[in-house]
C-alpha cells in the first residue's frame, strides 16, 4: 500500500515550522465563537478609529472612490458602497443558500418541524418593532425593521460559549429562527426600503435568472458559470431601485439543492474508476491521456457528491464569517459618539435597546407559548422553557442586520442613524451578556458527558 508522508519536494523542517505557526490559527478558526470573536473586534475597532484623533482618516477610507476602467466604459464606487451593496451580496447569497438548504432538507422541510421556529421567529419579529414603533417613533419611524432581524454568527457565538449546557436541539432550534429572522428581514428590506421600482430593471433581473435556468437545463454544473448571469441579476436588481443585496438571495435560493451523484454514486463511481486505473497499470501501452481521464472522472464524483448548495456554502461560509462581516462591522460600526447628541432623541437609541433585549425574548417566548396552548407546536427532545428563554434573549444581538437596516432605514438623517447604531451596539451587547448569564442560571449541564467525550474524541483524531 502506497502512504505518501509528504510531496517529494516538501521540506519536514518547513512543514513542522508551518504547522506550529499556524495551529494555533487554525484551531481558533475552527471554534463557533471565533467569527463572533472577530466581529466584536472589528466593531471595537471602527469604534475606537472613529472617536481616536484619526477619526478624519476613518470616514476618508470609506468615503473614498474606486474607479474601474476599461477604453471609454469606467464606473466608480465608494469604498463603502462596494463593502454595503457588493461584499454584502455575497453574504445575503450565503444566507440563500442557507434557506434554500433548510426548506430543501432541513428544519423547514417539514411543516410539523418549522411550525415552531416560525412562530417563535414571527413573534420575534412584531414584538420588537411594535415596541421600537411606540418608543423611537416619530421623526424616526422608517427604522421599525432595524430590531427585527438576529445576527447569526454572534448569537451561535454566544451560544457556544455556554458549552455543554447546550443540547444540538436547542442549537438547531436557534439557528432555524435565525434564519426564518433573516427571511422576513430580506422581505422588509425587498418591500419597505425601496425607493421605487423601475421595469427595466426588473427585467434585466429576470434576464438574468433566464440565463440561470437556461444553464442548469443544459446540465452546467460549474459554480463559475453562473457569476455572470448572477451579476446580471445584480445589476438589474440595483437599476430596479431595489437593494442589491437582495440578488443575492435570489442567486442563493435558486442554486439547486439535490446532489447529482450522492454519496452512493460517488462511492459505486470511485471504486470502478480506482479499479479501472490498478488494470490499466499493469497492462503495456497505458498512457497518461488515459489517466487524465480517469482522474477527471473522479474529481467530477468528487465535486458532485454532495448538492451544489452544500458545495458552495461550504466554500464560502469562511470568507463570509471571517472576512466579509468583519470587513462590514468595521465600515459601519464606527460612531463618533462626540457627534451623537443623547438629549436631542434619545427614543431613538432606547427604543431598539429595549426592542432588542427585552422585544426579542418577550416576542418569542409568548409566541411558543401560545403555540403550545394552540397545540400547534410541540417542544423537540431537550429544549425546555429555560432554553427558550434563552434563545430568545440570544436572539436580541442584532448587529450585522441590525445595523445593515439602519444604513437603509435612515440614511438622510446622520444624528438619527448615529443614534440608532449606538443603540444596536449597546442592545447586541447587553443581549450578549444577559443570555450568557441566563444560560449559566437556566440550562443545566445534562449533555456534558456526551460534549466531553465527542471533544475528546476529536481533539484525539486531530492529533493522530
Amino acid at each position: 500500500m502506497f502512504v505518501a508522508s509528504k510531496p517529494p519536494e516538501a521540506s519536514h523542517q518547513a512543514q513542522l515550522a508551518a504547522r506550529r505557526l499556524f495551529r494555533p490559527l487554525t484551531r481558533f478558526l475552527q471554534i463557533e465563537a471565533a467569527s463572533g470573536l472577530l466581529l466584536l473586534s472589528a466593531a471595537c475597532v471602527a469604534l475606537i478609529w472613529a472617536n481616536s484623533p484619526w477619526s478624519g482618516s476613518y470616514e476618508r477610507l470609506w468615503s473614498s472612490e474606486l474607479t474601474i476602467g476599461l477604453g471609454p466604459w469606467s464606473a466608480s464606487a465608494s469604498v463603502r458602497f462596494i463593502v454595503n451593496d457588493v461584499l454584502m451580496a455575497v453574504f445575503f447569497f450565503v444566507v440563500g443558500l442557507e434557506i434554500r438548504r433548510e426548506i430543501h432538507a432541513g428544519e423547514l422541510s417539514e411543516l410539523r418541524r418549522a411550525t415552531l421556529p416560525i412562530v417563535a421567529a414571527l413573534g420575534g419579529m412584531i414584538v420588537p418593532a411594535v415596541i421600537y414603533m411606540v418608543i423611537g417613533g416619530g421623526s424616526a419611524s422608517r427604522g421599525w425593521g432595524i430590531p427585527m432581524a438576529t445576527d447569526i454568527a454572534f448569537a451561535v457565538g454566544i451560544l457556544s460559549l455556554l458549552g455543554s449546557r447546550v443540547s444540538p436541539s436547542l442549537r438547531v432550534l436557534l439557528l432555524s429562527v435565525a434564519i426564518i429572522d433573516d427571511i422576513g428581514a430580506i422581505l422588509v428590506i425587498a418591500i419597505f426600503y425601496t425607493a421605487g421600482l423601475d421595469p427595466a430593471g426588473l427585467g434585466i433581473a429576470v434576464a438574468g435568472m433566464a440565463g440561470i435556468l437556461a444553464l442548469q437545463r443544459f446540465g452546467v454544473r460549474t459554480a463559475a458559470a453562473y457569476v455572470a448571469p448572477g451579476v446580471v441579476i445584480w445589476l438589474g436588481v440595483l437599476h430596479a431601485g431595489i437593494h442589491p443585496t437582495v440578488a443575492g438571495v435570489i442567486v442563493g435560493m435558486m442554486t439547486p439543492a439535490r446532489a447529482w451523484f450522492g454519496i452512493d454514486g460517488f462511492v459505486a463511481t470511485s471504486r470502478a474508476e480506482l479499479d479501472a486505473i490498478e488494470l490499466a497499470t499493469t497492462r503495456a501501452g497505458t498512457t497518461g491521456h488515459d489517466l487524465t481521464e480517469r482522474l477527471k472522472i473522479l474529481r467530477g464524483a468528487h465535486r458532485e457528491a454532495r448538492s451544489p448548495v452544500e458545495r458552495i456554502e461550504a466554500a464560502l461560509h469562511p470568507w463570509v464569517a471571517f472576512a466579509i462581516m468583519p470587513v462590514f462591522a468595521l465600515a459601519n460600526a464606527g460612531v463618533s459618539l462626540g457627534g451623537v447628541d443623547l438629549s436631542g432623541s434619545p427614543s431613538v437609541a432606547i427604543g431598539i435597546v429595549v426592542a432588542l433585549v427585552v422585544g426579542k425574548p418577550m416576542g418569542i417566548v409568548l409566541a411558543t407559548a401560545i403555540a403550545k396552548r394552540l397545540r400547534l407546536a410541540s417542544f423537540p427532545s431537550g429544549v425546555t422553557w429555560g432554553g427558550i428563554v434563552v434563545i430568545g434573549t440570544v436572539a436580541g444581538i442584532g448587529f450585522t442586520m441590525a445595523l445593515f437596516i439602519a444604513e437603509l432605514a435612515l440614511p438622510a438623517n446622520a444624528e438619527l442613524l448615529g443614534l440608532a447604531k449606538v443603540g444596536v451596539l449597546a442592545a447586541s451587547a447587553l443581549a450578549a451578556v444577559t443570555a450568557l448569564l441566563l444560560g449559566r442560571i437556566l440550562l443545566t449541564r445534562e449533555h456534558a458527558a456526551g460534549t466531553a467525550a465527542t471533544a475528546d474524541e476529536a481533539e484525539l483524531s486531530t492529533e493522530l
